[in-house]
């Protein structure tokens, strides 16, 4: 591609679809900050608060598989273009609520509103870049995606010492339904043209592909439970735990967000390093679901280290996604990719949504000490998150586990009993001796 091409479907393609993903996480994290807000004006209570969160992963998951559809058969711009416009009715709807239904009804339709924001961007990529090229700029989309988590930390508390988290909906709803317009007009359309002879894609080419089913579980225990984690209940933990005031607790929030924001591209530039020299990318799934389970099982075991590192390995697992929709590009044709990652993201977002409410209905079951829950319950929550993970991992890695154990067999060592009878048969001594007939002649 010629430089000056390059840049206009940067500025034209890339860049649009960017800020859309932008306002994704925006939307993502803000309970986050303004969780105590909506406790002390709403009277939410923790399993309320982790409901109304979580809602936002049910509804995005449920409409990946149809999202997929649709980005394959109408193209990113429509598809994208008219979500995000439910967005921005659903973030002016959850600045005028008063109650937890309708917080719960605004909540959905944002989560239906972005439900493309990601995998349109990721379409777009595909459909009019190189793609040697796809999976750094897979992790450049993600990695300025990601500042929406920066800018629901410091930037956002600012905002909100001057202006109420109702009004701070509004600003949302008006960048969403302009990101909306900007997208309409200035991405351009190309059509897909399927190989002659070619079947038509369906899903179950898909969901009836035994690599996605090897990876698709660990992707989405790992991801699903680092968006969790860091989009609520990070800041709990924070406070409930490490005892961080509020200052603290924002200056947290805001190194996980810039550490996310780096993670995204570190993932995006080591996958388009490992392509370049044949490696497989599987192996960098099973390297991050090893650090995360291992960051998570610091902060349940309370080691010694300073909060910020696991939490922030924690941040950059959320990017890990670079790295999953690379392997399902491999895997799948290009008439296929609405659909492989609208399907990879059903699991994320699924899993997202079980683990976030999850972990506020098992917190829910500890009464509160002095205003905060105790650190067993926090255990036991963030617990069960990894015994799943570590449930997968495996799951994962049996090809490798059968391939070592075939190659063991081939060691005499390790043969079975019965294959080493068949190389020697045992003679008695006896048997061995020979004998000759007597030599009158014969000299001594």
């Amino acid at each position: 591609m010629q430089n000056s091409e390059a840049w206009r479907l940067i500025a034209r393609v890339f860049l649009p679809f960017a800020a859309g993903y932008y306002l994704s996480y925006l939307f993502r994290t803000i309970n986050a900050l303004i969780s105590s807000r909506l406790v002390a004006e709403i009277g939410l209570g923790t399993a309320d608060l982790g409901l109304l969160t979580s809602v936002y992963f049910l509804v995005f998951a449920a409409a990946q598989i149809p999202i997929g559809i649709l980005l394959d058969r109408f193209g990113p711009r429509r598809v994208q273009s008219c979500l995000l416009l439910v967005a921005a009715a659903g973030s002016c709807l959850f600045a005028m609520s008063t109650g937890l239904p309708l917080l719960l009804i605004s909540r959905a339709m944002i989560g239906l509103g972005v439900a493309a924001a990601l995998t349109a961007g990721l379409k777009s990529i595909v459909l009019w870049f190189p793609s040697e090229r796809v999976a750094l700029l897979n992790g450049y989309m993600i990695m300025l995606g990601s500042l929406g988590a920066v800018t629901a930390t410091t930037p956002a508390e600012h905002l909100l010492g001057r202006i109420s988290w109702r009004q701070f909906f509004e600003i949302l709803a008006a960048a969403t339904g302009a990101t909306a317009l900007l997208i309409y007009i200035v991405v351009p359309e190309r059509a897909i043209i399927p190989p002659t002879g070619s079947m038509p894609p369906t899903l179950s080419s898909v969901f009836g592909d035994r690599r996605f089913w090897r990876i698709a579980p660990l992707s989405a225990t790992c991801v699903g439970s680092a968006w969790s984690l860091q989009g609520l209940w990070a800041a709990p933990w924070l406070t409930d735990v490490e005892g961080f005031d509020r200052t603290r607790l924002v200056g947290q929030l805001f190194t996980m967000s810039v550490v996310l924001c780096g993670g995204a591209w570190i993932f995006g530039t080591l996958v388009h390093c490992i392509r370049r020299r044949g490696v497989g990318v599987e192996i960098i799934v099973a390297a991050i679901a090893g650090l995360f389970i291992a960051a998570e099982l610091s902060l349940i075991l309370r080691v010694p280290l300073p909060p910020i590192l696991p939490w922030s390995v924690v941040a950059i697992v959320g990017t890990a996604t670079v790295v999953s929709f690379a392997v399902i590009a491999d895997y799948f044709p290009l008439e296929l990719t609405g659909r492989a990652n609208g399907a990879l993201n059903v699991l994320h977002f699924g899993w997202g949504f079980l683990s976030q409410c999850g972990t506020g209905f098992i917190l829910q079951q500890w009464p509160l000490t002095n205003g905060h829950r105790t650190v067993l319950a926090y255990q036991v929550a963030f617990g069960v998150n990894v015994a799943v993970q570590i449930t997968a991992i495996v799951w994962f890695a049996l090809p490798w586990l059968g391939s070592f154990g075939r190659g063991m067999d081939s060691i005499p060592l390790f043969l079975p009993a019965r294959v080493s009878d068949e190389i020697e048969t045992f003679m008695p001594y006896e048997q061995l001796l020979v004998v000759m007939p007597a030599d009158t002649d014969a000299e001594w």
